[in-house]
Order: structure tokens, then C-alpha cells, then sequence
């Protein structure tokens, strides 16, 4: 029997082509096969497979950014779009166009992008430098970065790092933990975010209390005071301690808001270490990406972490997958207000980081160089991607494109200025009125 021609244009989210047998769940092996199936399934994800449609996905949440980590093609679907994808099918997909096809090319595709080793100072065609990092959760991702061609490992997610039987970790786990990652990055400096605990990220030792099942609970430092996460926050900073000895460490502070709160923490750790390291504050909130002219003289860089910032912005949960549609990356609003970050705290651009699924995104890295932004640390497996985005734009005319984007008034005249119009992606759906 003929298969059915297949044309779906949803969500891209990792880029690269895979072609191969549709598979629904993880049965069976899945290193050849298209992976179909929700995000909450990830859990049981061990290997890669050639790629992965994800129905339903929240693509900001903390669940999709694994999906990401992992590298391989990935695209997210709508139910109804995933009903006309039956087990077996012989399916194309591409990552970049968010395009599923039953077209079949001749040649083979790569089935993700190459890691290929770049050493070089990166350079936009007109010669500005652009700072590529990554963002790291373990000793492989370090490595990977650097052979990547990685100018720094951004941000270590801390809070990832967990003894197999559950229990509390202590100094000694961190100092071999960090201690692993360090190495595998080095020569290259490593910026620790200490544990920054949210909603759907409750290690097995930590207690669940009510305000931590919220979106907009305790996070962030505002749980260091409650055991065990006292305890945990005082081993990591003796662990950086011990290694800053050997390895260039810096700490990265997540979920600060006031300026008289980040004085707090900033004194707080600078008593307890023995030397000065470069400290760093995350700005995750609009009250806190606003007062970041303010925040300098306190700390030595700063890190925005635009995935919670989205979520603040839209009054959208990131990691619902209902809500996903309101947390546009191609809203105007989005990049009035990227740019007004960007005009505040104009003479600090150099020092200001950008984290988050945002720069990843198709089309989006040459608005954000438009916009003045230099410096994003990003998944491992997504640098060369990258790399050759940044060394394809021409920052004057990604100025000129900033601008036109910031004067849209709707998502679709924004993908129309990317070139995006011939994926289905809806920026907005309206609830259906009877």
C-alpha cells in the first residue's frame, strides 16, 4: 500500500535533517527512528535517536531544553498534527524549517550538526566579535564544549549534579563533581551557577514544600535558608573554594531582583572564600533586567536568563505545555523590551550574558547581535550551529533588521521579515468561542 504524503510544518526547535521510521514511544530500539512522543517522556530517553517530534511541547521549559541538550533534530507538533503519523511511516524532518515531509531525498542528510573543532576568535562577516559559550550539566557536555570551540563554559546547572541514592550532597561530591567539569573544559574559565532549584527541578533530597510546586515560588537563593538547601549552597561554595586553586571558577547568583538583595549575597560569599573570584548575579525577572546599570558595582558580570524572563513577560508557566503559545519568540513586544535592556545598560553590554532557549532559535541570534548583544551561552551540541549563524551575519544589516522587527506590531510580520512564513508555526491561538 502507497504510504500517505505527509506535509507538517510545526515548531522548530533543534536544528538539522534526519530522515527514517516514524517510532511512537521507546519500546523498542530507537538509535534508527524518528522519535514521536510528549516531553514528559524524556525520563526514559538514554541514547539518541535520529530525531524527535515532541507533541505538545512546552519549548522553554526545563523538560524541552534535555530534548535540546541531546543534538538531534527536533520539532514540535501539535495533537491533531501528530494524528496523521502512524508507526512505520518513512517520514524527513527538519529541525530548522520545523517542516515534516514524506518526501525522501536521493543522498543521505546528516542526522544533526557535525562538532567539528573551531578554534579560531569568532567574527561576524563584518568583523565584530561575538562570545559563544555553553551551558553545561555534566563532564561530557564540558568536553564537548571545548572541542566545539566553546570560549568558555557559561554556566555549569549545578542542581543537575546528584548522588545516584538520593542522598544530600556534600563538599566532597562537589569538589569531584565541579572538579571533573573543570578539567574536561580546561584551559577554559567555568562559570558555576550555584543550585538553582525550581518547580519541576526537586532533587530526591529535597523536601517538597507548597511554595516549590509554583512557577513563581521560592527559587533561586531565595531557598538557601532552608535546610538541606543551607547546607548544599555552603558545601558547593567550599567545593569552588578548593578548586579555584587549580581551575579559573566563577560564581554565577541565580534569581536576584533588588539591588539590596544581591548586596546580601554578593558580602555573604566573598566572606567565605579565600581569594577574589569574578562574581556574576542571573537576572531572570523585568524588575531585575531593568536596575542592571545598577547591579555593576556589585558584580562583574551579568548573566540573563531569558526562558524565566519570557515567563514573567507573557504571565505564561514555561513549562505548561497549554501556555506555550503565549510565550512567543517572535513577538514584537519581546524585542521592544530585549531592546530597551539592551539601551540601559548600553556600556555594560560587554559584560552581559544571554542563557536560554531565546538564542538558539531560528533567525533569532542576528536580531539579538542587532540589538547590541555579544555574549550567549548556549547547549553544547547546538555551537557549530551557531557558530556559522554568527559568522554568516553582517551586524549593520542585523541593526537594520532589529529595527523592523522592533517596529512590527504582529508576530507574523516578524517571521516574515526571517523568512519564516512557510512553517505553521502559530504565535497566537485565540480560545475557541461558542
Amino acid at each position: 500500500m502507497k504510504q500517505q504524503d505527509i506535509d507538517i510544518r510545526g515548531m522548530p526547535y533543534v536544528p538539522g535533517i534526519a530522515c527514517g521510521t516514524v517510532q511512537h514511544g521507546t519500546a523498542d530500539d530507537i538509535t534508527r527512528r524518528i522519535l514521536i512522543l510528549r516531553q514528559q517522556d524524556i525520563d526514559t530517553i538514554f541514547e539518541a535517536p535520529l530525531a524527535f517530534i515532541v507533541i505538545e511541547g512546552a519549548p522553554f521549559s526545563h523538560t524541552m531544553i534535555r530534548f535540546m541538550s541531546m543534538g538531534v533534530p527536533t520539532v514540535i507538533i501539535s495533537e491533531q498534527q501528530a494524528a496523521c503519523l502512524n508507526e512505520g511511516i518513512e517520514v524527513t524532518i527538519d529541525g530548522a524549517s520545523g517542516r515534516i515531509t514524506s518526501q525522501i531525498p536521493d543522498e543521505i542528510i546528516p542526522q544533526s550538526v557535525n562538532l567539528p573543532e573551531a578554534t579560531l576568535p569568532l567574527t561576524t562577516t563584518d568583523q565584530i566579535s561575538v562570545s559563544l559559550r555553553a551551558s553545561v550539566r555534566n563532564q561530557e557536555a564540558a568536553e564537548r564544549s571545548r572541542l566545539a570551540g566553546a570560549e568558555a563554559i557559561g554556566l555549569v546547572r549545578s542542581e543537575f549534579l546528584a548522588l545516584d541514592n538520593g542522598s544530600v550532597p556534600g563538599t566532597d561530591f562537589y569538589t569531584q563533581a565541579f572538579g571533573e567539569i573543570c578539567e574536561a573544559a580546561a584551559p577554559l574559565p567555568v562559570t558555576i551557577r550555584l543550585l538553582d532549584l525550581a518547580a519541576d527541578k526537586i532533587p530526591k533530597w529535597m523536601p517538597v514544600i507548597d511554595s516549590t510546586e509554583s512557577a513563581l515560588g521560592l527559587q533561586g537563593v531565595r531557598l538557601y535558608g532552608i535546610e538541606p538547601m543551607k547546607s548544599v549552597y555552603q558545601a558547593q561554595l567550599t567545593a569552588i573554594n578548593r578548586l579555584s586553586e587549580n581551575y579559573d571558577i566563577r560564581i554565577l547568583i541565580p534569581y536576584l531582583v533588588r539591588h539590596e538583595e544581591l548586596r546580601f549575597w554578593v558580602d555573604h560569599i566573598r566572606q567565605q572564600l579565600s581569594k577574589p573570584l569574578a562574581l556574576g548575579a542571573m537576572a531572570e525577572t523585568p524588575a531585575s533586567v531593568l536596575e542592571l546599570a545598577n547591579w555593576f558595582d556589585l558584580v562583574d558580570f551579568v548573566a540573563i536568563g531569558c526562558n524565566d524572563l519570557m515567563q514573567c513577560l507573557f504571565a505564561a508557566d514555561r513549562d505548561r505545555g497549554e501556555l506555550r503559545d503565549y510565550l512567543d519568540p517572535y513577538a514584537p513586544v519581546l524585542w521592544r523590551f530585549m531592546q530597551q535592556i539592551a539601551m540601559n545598560a548600553e556600556q555594560y553590554l560587554g559584560k552581559i550574558q544571554l542563557c536560554g532557549v531565546l538564542a538558539q532559535l531560528p533567525g533569532v541570534i542576528p536580531i539579538l547581535l542587532g540589538l547590541g548583544y555579544r555574549t550567549f551561552s548556549v547547549e553544547a551540541r547546538l555551537l557549530p550551529y551557531l557558530r556559522q549563524t554568527v559568522i554568516s551575519t553582517q551586524v549593520t544589516e542585523a541593526q537594520k533588521l532589529a529595527q523592523q522587527i522592533c517596529a512590527a506590531k504582529e508576530s507574523r510580520e516578524v517571521l516574515d521579515l526571517l523568512g519564516l512564513t512557510d512553517q505553521s508555526y502559530q504565535p497566537y491561538l485565540a480560545p475557541p468561542i461558542t
